[in-house]
């Protein structure tokens, strides 16, 4: 796994030293009220022990891809402030594929929202977090139902290639349960690395 978020450092800072010279970047004519968003992303993760006491972990490893629609509700905020920045919030159609140890997927819409930061130029850390519902064919010690919750929290960061395409790379920490809707429900948390490229129509 380590050989993944490697991969993902080592892009940021090729596109951060690709970008550095381009033309100045105007994040307030980006980022302004009532940009629309579209971003195409896919994802690896994997599950890990979180409470450290289960036995019978089943180790899942599974691949997301997604497509979101965003808006930008508001102007920029908190200008002359650390935490300058905009809030995007949309839906994405979510497919998460489950490869190891068998096939299994879930699929759903998601509810995402990021705040990014905007005072680096081009290179645009954000935060977000996210939640869907969706169907699953899943069925191992920690779930077995054909409905489950899926939710995220993460951190990552865009690089501008230009004033209206950006790329970005990030990590999710992310936790799927049923919500007690079926027996079992323990659930399970998993690491998630992702990257994606996003379009901005203002």
């Amino acid at each position: 796994m380590t050989t993944w978020m490697r991969g993902i450092t080592a892009t940021l800072v090729l596109l951060i030293a690709a970008a550095a010279p381009a033309a100045a970047f105007d994040a307030e004519q980006t980022f302004r009220k009532g940009t629309f968003v579209l971003s195409g992303e896919g994802a690896y993760g994997w599950q890990f022990n979180f409470e450290e006491k289960h036995q019978g972990v089943t180790y899942l490893e599974f691949y997301d891809v997604g497509v979101r629609f965003s808006l930008l509700p508001f102007e920029p905020l908190g200008r002359d402030h650390f935490w300058y920045g905009a809030l995007e919030m949309g839906f994405e159609p979510l497919y998460q594929k489950y490869t190891v140890p068998r096939s299994a997927f879930w699929a759903g819409l998601a509810a995402v929202t990021r705040y990014h930061f905007l005072g680096l130029g081009r290179f645009v850390p954000y935060a977000e977090i996210g939640g869907s519902a969706g169907g699953t064919d899943l069925d191992i010690p920690e779930i077995d139902s054909t409905f489950a919750f899926l939710v995220f929290g993460g951190v990552g960061a865009s690089v501008f290639v230009s004033n209206k395409t950006a790329l970005y790379a990030g990590y999710r920490w992310q936790h799927v349960s049923n919500g007690n809707t079926s027996l079992p429900n323990r659930g399970f948390e998993a690491h998630v690395v992702v990257g994606g490229v996003s379009f901005y129509f203002p």
